[in-house]
């Protein structure tokens, strides 16, 4: 007997027994890195995208064959978008306002799209480009780490307690060369790919920076490395995200593509060295899975506004330029000269977080895009 909600409890299912809900795709996490919440692995050689292929393309057929497969084809981004708008009628709304982050951005972008006329004050923040979670945004994490690492690279070569440099230019080589020896031999279990994992994920927030600096300090030294306690859901929450941006757009087919656009940014962004380039499961998602992406212009009324850190090393400002580019007048953009991911209220600027907060309370938007100074007290 199969039980409601999940699979089978055992081998015979009772109905009275609870079920064991499994993600969309069940799959390690390693496998997973393509719709990974965040930490992508370190560098790939063009060469491993063969074996590499392999695993994603096990992973694709895995979700394929899974129990909830009916699911995905129906579960992307512009489906949110019209649930949503269901949701505004069933309401009474005339017009929804709306306040989206990070991936957020993309979901306020399908709706302020395909329904124009049926928002209101739409405010996005840490902007992914147009295109959403595609490929092009992927490879632009690398992009985004080589923004962001000279904020950390200065606050290291101004404690010279870590040992890791007295200038950011030290402290960049220390790195890298710390990079190479990982991967001739690990330490404590974190080899290059842990580290450059690491490395990426702590730098979405300044408070995370000196538990960097220590981790560095101790994989340099060979002390003891801090332990990181599980992250609660995270196999369900990468299956949920590979699901989604997976069916949002057409990604590379071939194994060759990947080969060349990581050959590529290996030398653009080594800080990653071409890891965002490589090949994951959306490469072998079946087309008829894959919903024609949502168009993105400048057709529309005035009334989005985007906030976004010029060094985010999650979603970069290049995308949040092309963004604003594509709605043309429909958008302002407001910039902070800042590192990290995520603007209001949590960088507790008080440009930003004024134009923002304005607009929502009174419709008032800058007259113009607005670039806020880094704030001593921020």
């Amino acid at each position: 007997m199969q039980c409601s909600g999940g699979e089978p409890a055992g081998p015979v299912a009772d109905p009275g027994r609870p079920c064991r809900i499994r993600p969309v795709c069940a799959s390690s996490p390693a496998a997973l890195w393509n719709g990974s919440s965040r930490s992508p692995p370190g560098r790939t050689p063009p060469g491993d995208v063969v074996r590499e292929a392999d695993r994603a393309r096990q992973v694709a057929e895995r979700c394929a064959a899974s129990l909830s497969a009916p699911l995905l084809p129906h579960i992307g981004t512009a489906d949110v978008a019209r649930d949503m708008d269901r949701i505004r009628a069933a309401l009474g709304e005339e017009r929804v306002s709306y306040l989206g982050a990070s991936c957020g951005t993309q979901l306020g972008t399908a709706y302020a799209s395909l329904f124009p006329g049926r928002g209101d004050r739409i405010v996005l923040d840490s902007n992914l480009g147009p295109g959403g979670y595609d490929h092009r945004a992927m490879r632009l994490s690398a992009r985004g780490l080589e923004d962001r690492f000279p904020d950390f690279a200065a606050y290291v070569a101004a404690r010279p307690e870590y040992g890791l440099g007295t200038t950011p230019r030290q402290v960049r080589a220390t790195c890298q060369e710390l990079a190479r020896r990982l991967e001739r031999e690990p330490v404590q279990g974190r080899d290059e790919t842990a580290f450059r994992g690491i490395t990426y994920d702590r730098l979405y927030a300044d408070a995370d920076m000196p538990e960097l600096a220590e981790i560095r300090q101790a994989l340099d030294t060979g002390g003891p490395v801090p332990e990181q306690p599980p992250f609660p859901g995270l196999e369900a929450l990468r299956s949920a995200r590979f699901a989604v941006i997976c069916g949002d757009s057409p990604w590379p087919r071939t194994i060759r593509e990947y080969q060349r656009d990581v050959r590529a940014d290996s030398g653009r962004y080594p800080l990653l060295g071409g890891a965002t380039a490589d090949i994951g499961p959306c490469a072998f998602r079946p087309r008829s899975w894959v919903e024609k992406p949502v168009r993105v212009d400048d057709q529309g009324p005035s009334n989005l506004l985007l906030v976004q850190n010029e060094r985010d090393p999650g979603t970069p400002l290049a995308g949040a330029k092309a963004l604003r580019r594509a709605f043309g007048d429909r958008a302002g953009l407001v910039t902070v000269d800042r590192g990290g991911h995520g603007v209001y209220p949590f960088g507790a600027d008080s440009c930003a977080d004024d134009a923002v907060t304005t607009y929502l309370t009174t419709g008032q938007r800058p007259a113009r895009d607005l670039a806020c100074a880094a704030e001593p007290d921020a």
